[in-house]
């Protein structure tokens, strides 16, 4: 398992926080994903043998932001 620090702007709201933990908990081998918006960035908890930094870094721009 692996733990990292994406920055992430735009964010500005509980729903904010909400798209981009669920955007990210449905990629195959995210356990977790805690936004804080205060830090502006999420802290994901994966499995880098099922998805790649990028693939996390595209789901928050699905969700509609912009990762650092």
């Amino acid at each position: 398992m692996a733990k990292i620090v994406i920055g992430v702007e735009g964010m500005s709201c509980h729903h904010c926080k909400m798209a981009v933990e669920k955007e990210l908990k449905s990629l195959d081998g995210v356990l977790n994903a805690i936004v804080s918006l205060e830090a502006k960035n999420v802290e994901v908890e994966y499995d880098d043998e099922k998805v790649t930094i990028e693939q996390l870094k595209e789901a928050i721009e699905e969700a509609g932001y912009e990762p650092k």
